[in-house]
């Protein structure tokens, strides 16, 4: 990760091919555009290889994650369960629509703590959004049963997870939709970009139309512009370069996984000459991505003072409880309900306050995240790399 990491020929000879055409828009110019449509070939694509039927391509992970909720009916007052270790862009995209993120605590697999979500579940809730945080397999069999027996579709956040499995299944495809990132440090990257997947037609179709300002996409005498608009939508469309790109990292996708296994064994190998190390739980090693190599040490103390050790190596690692994109309680503009608009939206409406959320609500994820370090795992790993890394681990051991 990521996969600019072997950029080559492959992505060369794509964005050529767009660039030859002239048109870099992702619908109509037939005839100037040579028979070139990368992004809908990169949406059959990338549904062929999630064994899903619908791919939709657009602007980012964030986006995926908005027009996936909009499309599933996600609306003011309503309210959106997801969990509190991810990207910010899980809920920002849950305020965004006016519904409210509900966050669940986390278990050792650092994903949706099942037992927890049963209890978070309301009459408001509408949706349900685990994440395969970190690109390893959240416990979405457990959700899913969960989701069902209360009729509320499950939306996977997949943007970590490009490539992931779970007994030979695609993650992103267990649930009602799954979305992507494609953005710079992803396992597959399109510089911008993201994917919602589904095998519901219809619910494809509202994602199509609503990413493309409410267009029908239906065959019409009126060319473009001449189309119905069944209801109100906006612009998330994928540029054809971006799909280029796409292609031809999709391709590669395999062996990217394959070598971030191994080298994340390598990582693991390094890890365990640590006293009382033990790593995150990942429920179906074939299918692990491999992306990041997490590890637990046994106490908040003890994790400061090995991970000190090996930022003075120059090989820290990246301590989640000190991050301020990822971890709900470093999330002050979410805790404070900062935001630009006048009136307070969306953490206030009409003078009324919406929602509170309380920096301690989630005091199991917090034992666990406090003493968790994690690397994140290279496609491309040098020896003299490995050989520093293996060295500050054995310094750290000492401590």
């Amino acid at each position: 990760m990521p996969g600019f990491e072997i950029f080559g020929e492959e992505e060369k000879k794509q964005v050529l091919e767009v660039l030859e055409s002239g048109v870099l828009f992702r619908y109509e110019f037939a005839a100037q555009r040579q028979g070139v449509w990368k992004v809908l070939e990169f949406e059959k694509a990338f549904a062929a290889y999630t064994d899903t039927t619908h791919a939709q391509a657009v602007t980012s992970g964030s986006a995926a994650l908005k027009v996936a909720l909009t499309a599933l009916g996600v609306g003011a007052g309503d309210e959106v369960i997801t969990q509190g270790f991810t990207f910010v862009a899980t809920w920002e995209a849950i305020l965004d629509c006016g519904a409210i993120p509900v966050f669940t605590e986390v278990d050792l697999t650092l994903n949706m703590d099942p037992a927890d979500l049963e209890k978070k579940i309301t009459a408001k809730t509408k949706a349900i959004i685990p994440v395969h945080m970190l690109g390893a397999q959240a416990r979405i069999e457990e959700i899913k049963a969960i989701a069902d027996r209360h009729n509320i579709p499950v939306i996977e956040d997949t943007a970590q997870a490009a490539g992931g499995r779970l007994h030979g299944r695609h993650l992103g495809s267990f649930g009602a939709c799954g979305t992507f990132s494609f953005d710079a440090v992803k396992t597959m990257t399109t510089g911008e970009g993201g994917m919602c997947i589904t095998s519901d037609e219809s619910l494809w179709r509202r994602m199509s139309e609503y990413q493309d300002h409410g267009h029908d996409h239906v065959p019409n005498p009126g060319g473009r512009g001449g189309e119905g608009r069944p209801f109100v939508g906006f612009n998330f469309r994928m540029m054809e370069i971006q799909g280029a790109i796409g292609l031809a990292q999709l391709a590669k996708l395999d062996g990217i996984v394959a070598a971030q296994q191994e080298n994340k064994q390598f990582f693991k190998e390094a890890v365990s000459v640590l006293s009382g190390v033990s790593f995150r739980e990942i429920l179906d090693p074939v299918g692990d991505s491999a992306t990041f190599l997490t590890f637990m040490l046994p106490d908040k103390e003890r994790t400061t003072a090995v991970n000190q050790v090996l930022r003075d190596q120059g090989a820290g690692a990246v301590r989640w409880s000190e991050n301020g994109w990822h971890y709900y309680p470093n999330w002050e503009h979410l805790l404070e309900g900062k935001t630009p608009c006048h009136g307070g939206w969306p953490f206030s409406a009409h003078g009324k306050r919406r929602v509170l959320y309380d920096p301690q609500a989630l005091p199991a994820s917090a034992a666990i995240i406090e003493r968790t370090l994690t690397y994140q795992v290279p496609i491309i790993l040098p020896d003299e790399q490995k050989t520093k890394f293996a060295a500050a681990l054995k310094k750290a051991a000492q401590v």
